[in-house]
């Protein structure tokens, strides 16, 4: 309903004028060096600027700590041992990403000294991925324009530009897949020594000929799984809101096509249930997308652990 709101109100300013591609990139895109929420100066060359999504991942990052510490220090209080409410679904979860996730990949052995990062990483992704869903910038651009009326350099109107969905950024993706890629180096290190770890890379007793051949590819496929992570989570997210903001553009793209009341008609009648449905599909990949980015993150390192296999 925001969005609608939104899309009426923007369609019957800009009719005529409408460029799909410069709204939808700037939805999906970071607030940038254009629009920082605070300014920041640079150092050593890096632009410590706070923007949209550096402000949302500290809200998700303080949410999660304050929700979870909070529901576990009240249950821990308590005399029972049955847990209920909330932490019933927080133990749910947990037990889910230990015995479902990294038990079958790690194995009993390693399973408790790595289901914490494995469990931190899930519930990140799956609160910013959802983050992602709430129209949250949307509805205080509508109250900014239909009430406050601040002026182009307001913090409102500087939180308008770019989306809020964090895991949309590449940068964040990576950093998590960079966390993931030292996390498989630490454990093969652990479970089989440093040196060893490394000479794990390529089978043994091959024919020396080979491993020329061999050690690149490995070495290659190395830095491939992180980069994997990083394209697989920003791409999906990221695609689902174009996909969103395109069919929204139908509406802009019929009230400039046919004018007026008509072609808002017609555009809000197709536009709206195609983006409902895709809204909708989008709630099922937040929760996918978590869930094979924490699994793969698993499995590689349950590789390095056990190299056998």
């Amino acid at each position: 309903m925001l969005a609608q709101e939104h899309v009426e109100h923007a369609a019957t300013e800009v009719a005529g004028s409408f460029n799909a591609g410069e709204v939808i990139i700037e939805h999906v895109s970071n607030s940038g060096i254009d629009h920082p929420l605070i300014q920041l100066p640079k150092v050593l060359g890096i632009d410590f600027s706070v923007t949209k999504h550096v402000l949302m991942l500290w809200l998700v990052a303080a949410t999660v700590f304050v929700v979870v510490t909070w529901t576990v220090r009240r249950y821990l209080k308590q005399d029972r041992l049955v847990p209920s409410g909330f932490m019933n679904g927080l133990e749910l979860v947990v037990e889910f990403v230990r015995d479902s996730i990294v038990l079958p990949n790690v194995g009993k052995k390693w399973v408790l000294i790595w289901t914490p990062l494995i469990l931190t990483l899930f519930v990140f992704i799956l609160c910013s991925n959802a983050v992602g869903l709430i129209p949250i910038f949307e509805a205080v651009g509508i109250l900014d324009r239909a009430v406050l009326h601040t002026g182009q350099e307001s913090l409102l109107n500087r939180l308008i530009h770019g989306g809020s969905t964090t895991t949309g950024n590449f940068n964040v993706t990576a950093a998590l897949a960079t966390i993931t890629f030292g996390s498989i180096i630490i454990a093969g290190a652990r479970a089989h020594g440093f040196v060893k770890h490394w000479k794990n890379i390529v089978p043994h007793g091959l024919h020396w000929a080979i491993y020329p051949l061999l050690i690149p590819i490995e070495v290659l496929g190395m830095f491939v799984r992180p980069f994997a992570l990083t394209m697989r989570l920003a791409a999906n997210m990221t695609g689902g809101h174009i996909a969103i903001l395109t069919i929204l553009s139908f509406v802009f793209i019929f009230a400039e096509k046919f004018g007026g009341p008509i072609g808002l008609g017609v555009g809000f009648g197709l536009s709206v249930p195609l983006a409902a449905l895709i809204s909708a599909l989008e709630v099922i990949v937040v929760l996918v997308q978590a869930y094979v980015f924490t699994l793969l993150s698993a499995v590689f390192i349950g590789m390095a652990i056990h190299v056998h296999h």
